[in-house]
C-alpha cells in the first residue's frame, strides 16, 4: 500500500516558509521543499503550481495580517496618536502570532515578481501609517521636529527588529503584550511632545 499524502496546503506552506527561512527563497529548490516535508515533488504539486505560489501564499498571509490591524475601529475612529499606538500594539502581535511569515515578508529583496509585489504592498502599509504620524503631529501629539518618513522607519525598524531576536520557544520570553507595551512606551515617549 502506497503511503498516503496527508499534507494539507497550510501544512505545507508552513513547511516551505521554514525552509524559505532557513535557505532563502532563492536558495531553495522543490527538491530541498518536498525532503523537508517528507512527501514527493509531485504531491507538492497536488497543492501548489510551483515555489512562488508558496511564497506569495505565505506573504500574503503576514500582509492580510498588518492590513486587517488598520481596519480594526480603534484604528480608524478616535485621536491619531491613540490610532497609531494601537496600531504600532498590533502590529507588533500580529508579528509575534505570525513570526515565521512575518521574518519572511521583511526578508524578500525583490528578485521575483511576488517579492516585487511584496515590497509595494509593504509600501503602501508604510504610507498608511506615515500619515497617522502626520494627523498625530497636525493634532499636537507628537512632536513636530521629527520628519514624518525618518519617524515611520525608526518606528518599524523597531518593530521589525521583533523578527530578528524573538523567540517564543524560549521559557524566557516576553509574551506578545509585554513586547508590544515596551515598543509602544520605548518609541511614543520619545515621539510624544
Amino acid at each position: 500500500m502506497a503511503k498516503r499524502d496527508t499534507y494539507t496546503p497550510d501544512t505545507l506552506l508552513a513547511v516551505a516558509v521554514e525552509v524559505f527561512n532557513q535557505r532563502g527563497y532563492d536558495g531553495t529548490s522543490m527538491e530541498h521543499l518536498s525532503q523537508a516535508a517528507g512527501i514527493s515533488k509531485s504531491s507538492i504539486y497536488h497543492h501548489v503550481k510551483g515555489k512562488e505560489e508558496l511564497l506569495r501564499r505565505a506573504i500574503s498571509r503576514a500582509l492580510d495580517g498588518l492590513f486587517a490591524v488598520l481596519e480594526e475601529p480603534a484604528a480608524t475612529q478616535g485621536p491619531a496618536i491613540e490610532r497609531l499606538e494601537h496600531v504600532t500594539r498590533r502590529v507588533v502581535e500580529v508579528l509575534i502570532a505570525e513570526l515565521p511569515y512575518v521574518t519572511l515578508l521583511l526578508r524578500v529583496r525583490g528578485n521575483t515578481a511576488t517579492e516585487r509585489w511584496a515590497m509595494e504592498r509593504r509600501r503602501e502599509f508604510d504610507h498608511r501609517v506615515a500619515e497617522l504620524l502626520r494627523s498625530a503631529v497636525a493634532e499636537g501629539d507628537l512632536r513636530a521636529d521629527v520628519d514624518v518618513r525618518l519617524a515611520t522607519r525608526l518606528l518599524f525598524g523597531m518593530v521589525n527588529s521583533i523578527a530578528e531576536w524573538y523567540r517564543p520557544e524560549r521559557r524566557t520570553s516576553l509574551s506578545s503584550a509585554e513586547v508590544a507595551d515596551g515598543v509602544v512606551h520605548t518609541a511614543f515617549s520619545g515621539l510624544r511632545r
